[in-house]
């Protein structure tokens, strides 16, 4: 008799197994048999229903390249912030301070870069070392309001709603009081890079390039996890399905460079570019792709590390065992009170990264940075499918959901939408979204 670690031929699990997933007839069958979570594939045709409507409404500017470069460069703050957003709700707690956060770190590397390092350490403006020293010192601010909050929720028993409301006021406050209401501007020229614009891109080149080493890597984790299954006697996907996911993921990565790479530099821009170079400017012009934004791989590489963070690390399982029953995770021997602590630690560091990024890209820290970030993160956590009972989420999820939230407000500004009219429609699509999940969360329970 074989011992249970042994591993099974795959030509010895018998068909019927392989397939039991798939078993029934028709779509449902076969999305089924791909594993794919229902509800984010619901959300896949939400995005492509709202971006489709939009393109119509605006007269065909939403779906060209310019305006999705710029969708994709606007996503990634809320994006970076939302990724740790997940780990908040999963563990039964929430944020709402983070656009105030968003606002204080800001400002607070703002001034470093402008006025105080300049000044009061004579580095001067665009010195190597100012932006490396501002960031990091916005990081390190960041994880100290995270934790800051996170011991009083965790130590002194607050709970998050108040502690994290309180923080709104109080960040926002110091936001304002750090500079007393100015605007804080010219940012150090290599900090500029992290927000993107024309310079802040890898190019079309580079994205390509970065476009197949994405569409290598998704097959690669296709064929490892199916090996990891084979070897442990987990159930198979069938052979097409996997297939079809691995043709589909690459068609996405590859689509999405493409579609990014359509985007060119302007005109006036080229024309600098060409003689910088000494290259005779065209009569046709110069169409030099921007490629993938900074922030788009900064946003994607925070993605990565969270998703491995949640699912691969053991602080991970421990905040979704928290979720899922705090006591048992207690008597379970885990430090539940530490756990909470270090969520909200990586709450502030995500919120600086996106402070940085938010910063570089207007060149500037204004009184009003981040005012009304926190709804749009925790929008796109929920509509990510990340359950407000806890213990359910994923960061895949929030990515989406957070362009599915930018995607709304850059059509209804493209319609020229008022502002009120666009905070009652966010305002109406997080209501729903927290509606959907209560009626999955009962029908899973039934």
């Amino acid at each position: 008799m074989a011992e249970a670690t042994d591993t099974i031929p795959e030509e010895e699990i018998p068909e019927e197994e392989t397939a039991q997933q798939g078993r029934g007839s028709g779509f449902a069958a076969m999305l089924r048999a791909t594993e794919i979570d229902t509800r984010f594939l619901g959300m896949m045709a939400a995005l492509i229903v709202i971006w489709i409507g939009f393109h119509i409404m605006s007269g065909g500017t939403f779906l060209t390249a310019r305006n999705l470069w710029n969708l994709s460069v606007q996503t990634s703050a809320v994006a970076i912030m939302a990724t740790g957003m997940v780990l908040i709700i999963v563990s039964r707690n929430i944020d709402l301070s983070v656009g105030a956060v968003l606002a204080a770190v800001g400002m607070a590397m703002a001034l470093l870069q402008a006025e105080i390092l300049p000044n009061k350490f004579g580095l001067g403006y665009d010195h190597w070392a100012t932006w490396i020293i501002a960031l990091v010192l916005g990081i390190i601010l960041g994880a100290a309001i995270g934790g800051l909050q996170g011991v009083i929720i965790a130590y002194v028993g607050v709970p998050s709603f108040i502690v994290t409301l309180g923080g709104y006021l109080v960040w926002r406050g110091v936001a304002w009081w750090e500079a007393s209401g100015r605007t804080i501007a010219p940012m150090d020229k290599t900090f500029q890079l992290l927000g993107g614009g024309s310079r802040g891109r890898i190019g079309g080149t580079a994205s390509w390039i970065v476009g197949i080493i994405a569409c290598v890597a998704f097959l690669v984790v296709l064929v490892t996890g199916r090996r990891r299954r084979l070897k442990y006697g987990f159930r198979l996907r069938p052979r097409w399905a996997e297939i079809a996911l691995g043709i589909f993921g690459c068609f996405a990565v590859l689509g999405t460079v493409y579609v990014l790479n359509r985007y060119y530099l302007a005109e006036n821009l080229a024309k600098q570019y060409a003689e910088d170079r000494g290259i005779v400017y065209p009569p046709g012009g110069l169409h030099i792709s921007l490629g993938l934004a900074n922030p788009v791989l900064i946003a994607i590489g925070v993605a990565l590390a969270m998703t491995f963070i949640a699912t691969r690390l053991r602080f991970g399982r421990y905040v979704f065992a928290i979720g899922g029953n705090p006591e048992a995770a207690e008597l379970a021997g885990i430090n539940t009170r530490w756990t909470i602590v270090k969520t909200f630690i990586l709450m502030g560091i995500l919120v600086a990264i996106a402070a940085a990024v938010q910063v570089a890209r207007l060149n500037a820290a204004v009184s009003g940075l981040g005012q009304g970030t926190e709804l749009y993160v925790i929008a796109a956590a929920v509509i990510g499918g990340t359950s407000l009972l806890g213990g359910s989420g994923t960061i895949s999820g929030a990515i989406l959901g957070a362009l599915v939230m930018q995607s709304l407000a850059s059509g209804m500004v493209l319609m020229g939408v008022d502002a009120p009219i666009q905070d009652i429609v966010v305002g109406a699509v997080l209501v729903l979204a927290v509606s959907i999940d209560s009626i999955y969360q009962r029908r899973a329970t039934t």
